[in-house]
């Protein structure tokens, strides 16, 4: 079993930066695939980024290339989800996720673990 949770959500003004935590449980974390999605009130889950067990392969939504990082530690059991020129269309809540194989996808029914969520609200 694997345990998400998300921290580091909040309040920002548009142009802010975030930086979003996801601290997983279970000996296995370097073994996962993880990734970031995020749902904004109305509207339907939506893809973030994605990185592979090593960070060395990383995928974003257009929405967000250039402007999000995705980045794991390993040694901590620790995904982050580094969120800079923040504007309206970021806000939602964001979820952390993962799956036991070691490629990321953009698929959220390819993950198998959720974490609760964090929410962020960027005004404008």
């Amino acid at each position: 079993q694997v345990q998400l949770v998300e921290s580091g959500g909040g309040l920002v003004q548009a142009g802010g930066s975030l930086r979003l935590s996801c601290a997983t449980s279970g000996r296995t974390f370097s073994s996962y695939g993880m990734g970031w999605f995020r749902q904004a009130p109305g509207k339907e889950r939506e893809f973030v980024a994605a990185i592979s067990w090593s960070g060395g392969s990383t995928r974003y939504a257009d929405s967000v290339k250039g402007r999000f990082t995705i980045s794991r530690d390993n040694a901590k059991n620790i995904v982050y989800l580094q969120m800079n020129s923040l504007n309206s269309e970021d806000s939602a809540v964001y979820y952390c996720a993962a799956r036991s194989i070691i490629a990321p996808t953009s698929r959220g029914s390819e993950y198998a673990y959720w974490g609760q969520g964090t929410q962020v609200t960027v005004s404008s």
